[in-house]
């Protein structure tokens, strides 16, 4: 495990990247540069072999009848049956060029022979193997020999052999593209390897015909072995600088790049594992002064530990505060709640009434709130009011109007005039502009008469003795706290031995699901229907089952306050 993690380092990785890219460019500089050693020595042997063929040329044209020579053998020839051509290279067929030399050209074929010797053997080093001069004939496609001087007495061919030629390779002598370009043709002999031959053509001044070529044959075998000693010294060249570049290239990278790398490698564990309540300064404290990226980078996270120990300690600070806020929110949710009656039954000694109430804040605290309490021994009073908005401003307006709401109840006064005053008082310093939903009544316990006024709120539900919950739907007025001098009207209504009472807020009917569907006041009947001789404890329980199944796990959005009273 340690030695393929070693492996699979930067740093090796680095050394066998520089090793690759340096055998990649050794392979690619041996390929450029054999490519031009070939070709500027196979420029240099047929430059060498050009210059000679001219010189012979120059020689011959000037030293003899050259012209009129080729001419003769040429004539033979071409007058040759094809029978006496197939006998090539026998005494007999070379018997009848003997008479070309002796007719009219006072032994040129000597004069030739010696011109062309005299230069073969001066060149000999310059590995040229033969210069002769020789014309192509198109009717036999075969290369007859004039003049031959080889060195090799036995190799040597005599004016009017001849042998098949390729047709193609001859017209680069006989139709050049380019008449002041170099005529040559390279190709592998079984005899001497790869062979360059160079042509110069010999021309009547008078027609202008190509009579003959001179022609030298030069080896290109040194090349090859001159390429395989030049790749050898090439390659133990390169080998030699692949290694020199590997290892100052791989001793500059760990240097500049990868020293830095781990630095900011062990800093990065070392924040990731240190205790972030201090700035410990991992990152500012290396010294890398690279220049470029990686100085940058250092820096960069160095802002990075700065600007996170900072948020750290503000998140700390904030997590804090939370905290406190929490615990007073609770602690305010616990005053709220024991604000409100929550102790049941509430008057043990009493078995003519059962009361049970719940309130359950959508925040930590609400504005929805409930009451109840004994005017005298035959009046309970009965208050269920809902605050516009919620959370903590909501539950500090809930907790003054509830006073208020006792106080003026406490007192004796009607439902009406109670809602009456408590509106003139909360009017007068309402710069928020907040109101409160009201229902209140006064059950006169012996009788069942129960009077009420209601300021904006929801319609209570009532049962008969021996009958389903059913809406009562009464006249509502204007809520408390929305404007100054507002009056309100009383109503009464009749609870039944028997019967019971049921209050709430909207946070019930206006529970809402997934799909956006209201809970709505039918499903509220329906619930209470299903139980609807059960005490206000059963009942308040199953409404709130109802609702919580209905909203499944969409978020609470109202305050849910309930009340039920039975009359028994």
């Amino acid at each position: 495990m340690t030695m393929k993690k070693k492996n699979n380092s930067l740093s090796a990785k680095t050394v066998r990247s520089t090793i690759q890219s340096c055998i990649i460019f050794g392979l690619v500089a041996q390929i450029v540069a054999l490519t031009f050693f070939a070709y500027s020595l196979t420029r240099q042997y047929i430059s060498t072999a050009d210059s000679t063929a001219k010189q012979a040329r120059m020689s011959i044209t000037h030293g003899t009848d050259s012209i009129g020579f080729c001419e003769q053998v040429m004539e033979t020839y071409r007058g040759l049956s094809d029978e006496e051509r197939n006998k090539v290279g026998s005494p007999e067929y070379r018997e009848l060029f003997a008479s070309v030399d002796t007719q009219t050209n006072g032994g040129s074929y000597d004069v030739l022979m010696h011109l062309l010797s005299g230069i073969l053997e001066y060149h000999t080093q310059n590995d040229l193997y033969d210069i002769y001069i020789a014309m192509y004939d198109k009717d036999t496609s075969a290369m007859v020999y004039i003049v031959d001087s080889d060195l090799d007495e036995s190799e040597r061919l005599m004016p009017g052999d001849w042998e098949s030629v390729n047709t193609k390779g001859m017209m680069k002598f006989l139709e050049p593209k380019d008449k002041n370009a170099t005529l040559y043709d390279i190709g592998w002999t079984e005899k001497y390897g790869l062979l360059c031959t160079v042509g110069v053509p010999i021309e009547d001044e008078q027609t202008g015909e190509v009579c003959a070529f001179v022609l030298a044959d030069i080896s290109l075998n040194n090349i090859l072995s001159g390429m395989v000693e030049f790749f050898t010294g090439l390659t133990v060249s390169l080998i030699a600088v692949t290694v020199l570049i590997s290892f100052v290239q791989t001793k500059h990278i760990k240097k500049d790049l990868i020293r830095p790398i781990k630095l900011i490698t062990e800093a990065s564990n070392s924040f990731a594992n240190s205790n972030r309540e201090e700035n410990q300064n991992h990152f500012g404290s290396l010294d890398i002064r690279s220049g470029d990226e990686i100085e940058h980078l250092a820096k960069t996270m160095a802002k990075m530990e700065n600007d996170l120990y900072e948020y750290g300690s503000n998140l700390l600070k904030i997590t804090k505060e939370k905290e406190r806020i929490g615990t007073e929110l609770e602690l305010a949710r616990k005053i709220q709640a024991d604000m409100l009656p929550n102790i049941f039954p509430p008057f043990p000694d009493r078995n003519d009434i059962d009361i049970y109430a719940t309130m359950t804040p959508a925040k930590e605290v609400g504005g929805d709130f409930y009451d109840f309490f004994l005017i005298d021994d035959d009046h309970l009073g009965m208050v269920m009011a809902d605050v516009s908005g919620k959370g903590v401003p909501a539950a500090l307006f809930m907790m003054m109007s509830k006073i208020l709401l006792n106080n003026f109840a406490m007192q004796g006064g009607s439902p009406a005039k109670v809602l009456e005053q408590i509106n003139g008082v909360i009017c007068q310093n309402n710069d928020e502009e907040m109101f409160v939903t009201v229902w209140i009544g006064v059950l006169e316990i012996s009788t069942g008469r129960i009077t009420a006024a209601n300021a904006g709120h929801e319609y209570p539900v009532i049962r008969k003795a021996d009958g389903d919950f059913e809406l009562f739907k009464d006249q509502r007025g204007f809520v408390v706290g929305g404007m100054e001098g507002m009056c309100y009207k009383e109503y009464e209504m009749q609870l039944e031995k028997g019967g019971a009472l049921f209050l709430y807020t909207d946070g019930v009917p206006e529970a809402t699901n997934g799909e956006d569907e209201l809970f709505g006041t039918d499903r509220l009947l329906e619930a209470m229907n299903q139980c609807r001789d059960a005490d206000p404890k059963t009942l308040l329980t199953n409404v709130k089952s109802a609702v919580d199944e209905f909203v499944g796990e969409a978020e609470q959005f109202d305050d849910l306050t309930m009340l039920g009273i039975t009359l028994r």
